[in-house]
Order: structure tokens, then C-alpha cells, then sequence
């Protein structure tokens, strides 16, 4: 398993999160993570794009174990993460384990706890290895309208110390709809030389929050994301990322997001998903 360990400790993202292996075998992972106020979201609470990356990395580390060296490029095909409960001021760790092992495709459960051993988020994961094969053309992403108002929260959401790494900035955020931009940075690389996943599942999830915020505007309302879906269409390459968010339904505090992360250049879309983000405004506190 050494190089999925050499993996892991060349990857920078790996390195700018804390991660280190605990524990890896052709079926089972455990990675850890210390508590750092960089992977916060200000308030000592765990960034759940930090929590996303665990369980795709997890997943990534047991299907590559699984699926063998020879069966690369490899890419998360599927992802579902459900956010149980938050992580405030403490490390975390991630226990991946294979359900399943296909041809090209591994199926991975992941569960991250709190070294309390709350479980803070629980992922499943689709992860597939192309075996040296090209990837397909990717389509271009529908975006927006091109629209350029920050609202009252944008000039402050890249203060936020998980932003700050990632290096994210608000391009738009009004109407329900948000455009986060996140520039080429070494520090969110893969060892292969593109954006690692959890840099993209990161902008992914922070897209869609952004856009529930952008349905409610400002205030002292508790906030938190329930759960991500996201589909990888391919292995990340060397790219500014564009996310694009708008809310495809509101219910009473409960956001219904769906997200586009593209290629900034040519708006090549490279991941999709849904984030469902709840915002409890006084209107609607129980």
C-alpha cells in the first residue's frame, strides 16, 4: 500500500488539511485530521467542505487499494455525504470501508467521527478507475447570466478561514443565486497535478450555501448543511473553478441548491450536484 500512502503525502491538499494515515488495507482505511482553525468555518466548527474531503478521500484511498495501481486515472463518480452533527474545536477521522469491488467501479461507505467518536458526517461513495482510458469530452455548463452583485455578505464570505485556503471568492450572490470562483492554487492540488477532490467537493458545497444565503440575505439565523450529493464527470485537471448555485425550491427553512462547478476558461462542466442547506430565521424557529 505504499503508493497510495505516497499518494496521500505528496498531495498538497492533503498537506494543507492535516491529513495522515492512521490505517490501510485492501478493504479498510482510517485517516485522521487535528483540529485546525483553518479548516473552520470561524467558529471552531468544522467546514463540512473539510468533511466532504475526508469522505472522498477515504473513498478514493480503499477503491484505489481495491481496484490496484494499474487502474488509473481514477475519479468519484458518485458521492453522497449526510451531515450529522458538527465537529467544534476537535480533530476527526475517517473510517472507509469497501462494500463492493466491480470491474472499473468500488463502492465505499465512510464514516467520520469526532475523536469524541461522534459521528460528525457518514458518505457513500461510487469511485471509478478508467484504466488508462481518455476521458470523454466534457459538456459545457449552462452558468448564468453573468450577473455582478456581491449582496451585503459576499465582500465578507472570503474572510471565513476555510475560504481563505481554498482561496474562494464571490463573483455573485443575489436572488437566490450565487457564483463562487475558486483560482488555480498549489495548495489545492492532487498529486497528479490537478485540483484534488476535496478542493471541488469544497466549492460545491460552499456554492449552494451561499445560494440559500443569497435567498435569505443576512442575520444571527442558525445555519447548517444537511447533506451534498455530487457527481465527478472526470479527474480534475490544472483549472480555475467556476461554481454556479441557484435555489431550485425552498421549504420553509429547508434550501433545495443544485450547483455546476466548471472550468472557469471554457466553462467545461467537471462536477454537479445538490446541496440542501437549512436556514432557521425567526419566522421559522421552533
Amino acid at each position: 500500500m505504499d503508493w497510495i500512502r505516497a499518494w496521500i503525502e505528496a498531495s498538497p491538499y492533503c498537506a494543507s488539511l492535516g491529513v495522515s494515515v492512521e490505517g490501510l488495507d485492501a478493504e479498510r482505511a482510517r485517516l485522521s485530521l487535528p483540529y485546525a482553525d483553518e479548516n473552520s468555518n470561524g467558529d471552531k466548527a468544522l467546514h463540512g467542505g473539510v468533511a466532504a474531503s475526508m469522505v472522498a478521500l477515504g473513498a478514493q484511498t480503499v477503491a484505489r487499494a481495491a481496484l490496484g495501481s494499474e487502474s488509473g486515472p481514477w475519479h468519484t463518480s458518485q458521492l453522497q455525504v449526510a451531515y450529522l452533527s458538527a465537529a467544534l474545536g476537535e480533530g476527526v477521522a475517517a473510517e472507509a470501508r469497501l462494500l463492493r469491488r466491480g470491474k472499473e467501479l468500488a463502492y465505499v461507505d465512510v464514516d467520520v467521527q469526532s475523536e469524541a467518536g461522534k459521528s460528525v458526517a457518514r458518505g457513500l461513495a461510487c469511485v471509478r478507475g478508467r484504466f488508462g482510458d481518455e476521458a470523454a469530452a466534457l459538456p459545457r455548463a449552462a452558468g448564468d447570466a453573468g450577473q455582478e452583485d456581491r449582496g451585503p455578505m459576499g465582500p465578507f464570505i472570503g474572510r471565513v478561514p476555510f475560504h481563505a485556503k481554498l482561496g474562494v471568492a464571490v463573483e455573485h450572490m443575489a436572488g437566490a443565486c450565487s457564483r463562487i470562483a475558486m483560482p488555480w492554487r498549489d495548495g489545492n492540488a492532487d498529486a497528479a497535478g490537478g485540483v484534488h477532490e476535496g478542493a471541488l467537493l469544497a466549492l460545491l458545497d460552499t456554492t449552494g450555501a451561499m445560494a440559500a444565503w443569497a435567498a435569505t440575505g443576512p442575520g444571527r439565523f442558525k445555519a447548517s448543511t444537511p447533506g451534498i450529493q455530487a457527481r465527478i464527470l472526470a479527474t480534475p485537471d490544472r483549472s480555475d473553478l467556476v461554481g454556479y448555485g441557484s435555489i431550485l425550491h425552498r421549504d420553509r427553512e429547508l434550501f433545495f441548491a443544485q450547483v455546476e462547478v466548471a472550468r472557469a476558461g471554457d466553462r467545461r462542466l467537471v462536477a454537479q450536484g445538490t446541496v440542501n442547506y437549512r436556514i432557521v430565521t425567526p419566522d421559522h424557529a421552533r
